[in-house]
C-alpha cells in the first residue's frame, strides 16, 4: 500500500523462466504486486496462501494442466484467471472459458494489450469488493456483512468490515492510521479520526467474541496490523 492505494495482487504461473521473469518485470513496473510460483506442486494451495486479485495462468504445467486448477479453484473461489498459453486453437479457448476463466490470451502476447486486459478484468471485478477474505483462520464476508472463526460468528457494520478488509488484503503489513482513513474515503467511508478508534475497538470487541482477541496488533505511532 502506498498513499492509501491497495496494489492488486497478481500471481503468475508459468512454468517457461524467461516468460515468467518477463512477466514478474512488466507487471511490477505497472504498479502491480507480483507473485510468481516456481514450484510446480500443491499450485491450489499456493494459490490459496497467496489470495491474489488476478491470476496469470499458462495451460501447459509440469505433471498437470492449467484446465484442471482453473476447474478445482472454482469450487471454492471467483478470482479472475487470464489464461496465458501458447495454444491458440478455439477449441483450447472455448474450453479454458467454459471451465472458469475469465479470458484467454496466445503466445506470443502484446504486452500492452496483455496490461490492458489485465487492467479491465480488475475493474470489473472491482466494481464488487472481493466478497470472501480469509486470513489467519478468520472469514471475512462482505456480502453478510460478519466474521467467522472456528464455526463461531459475530456480525460488523460496513465500516468494520472496510477497515478489518484493509487490513487482510496486507497480512502482516503496518498500516497507518492516515493511510486506512484514505483507503476508507476512497471507498466511500467517510470518517475521522476518532470515529476510526470507536469502529476499531467495536471491532475488537466483536473479534474477541468469537476467540481472536489479538487479531488486531496495533504498533504504537506507526498504525495496525494483522
Amino acid at each position: 500500500m502506498k498513499g492509501g492505494e491497495y496494489l492488486a495482487k497478481i500471481l503468475i504461473v508459468e512454468d517457461e523462466k524467461s516468460i515468467r521473469d518477463e512477466l514478474v518485470i512488466l507487471l511490477q513496473n505497472a504498479g502491480y504486486d507480483t507473485i510468481a510460483i516456481e514450484v510446480f506442486e500443491n499450485i491450489e494451495t499456493q494459490i490459496q496462501r497467496t489470495m491474489p486479485d488476478l491470476i496469470l495462468l499458462d495451460i501447459g504445467l509440469p505433471g498437470q494442466d492449467g484446465y484442471r486448477i482453473c476447474t478445482e479453484l472454482r469450487r471454492t473461489s471467483q478470482v479472475p484467471v487470464i489464461f496465458v498459453t501458447s495454444r491458440n486453437t478455439s477449441m483450447d479457448e472455448l474450453r479454458a472459458l467454459s471451465l472458469g476463466g475469465d479470458d484467454f490470451i496466445s503466445k506470443p502476447y502484446d504486452l500492452p494489450v496483455l496490461l490492458a486486459r489485465i487492467q479491465a478484468l480488475l475493474r470489473r471485478s472491482g466494481q464488487t469488493e472481493k466478497e470472501t477474505l480469509k486470513v489467519n483462520d478468520l472469514i471475512l464476508s462482505l456480502s453478510k456483512g460478519e466474521i467467522e472463526y472456528n464455526g463461531q460468528r459475530e456480525d460488523i457494520t460496513k465500516n468494520e468490515a472496510k477497515i478489518l478488509s484493509c487490513l487482510m488484503k496486507a497480512p502482516g503489513k503496518i498500516i497507518s492510521r492516515s493511510d486506512l482513513i484514505e483507503y476508507l474515503w476512497d471507498n466511500q467511508v467517510y470518517i475521522d479520526d476518532n470515529t476510526l478508534s470507536v469502529n476499531v475497538t467495536r471491532l475488537r470487541t466483536k473479534l474477541n467474541n468469537i476467540g481472536q482477541p489479538d487479531y488486531i496488533k496495533t504498533k504504537r505511532g506507526m498504525g495496525y496490523k494483522i
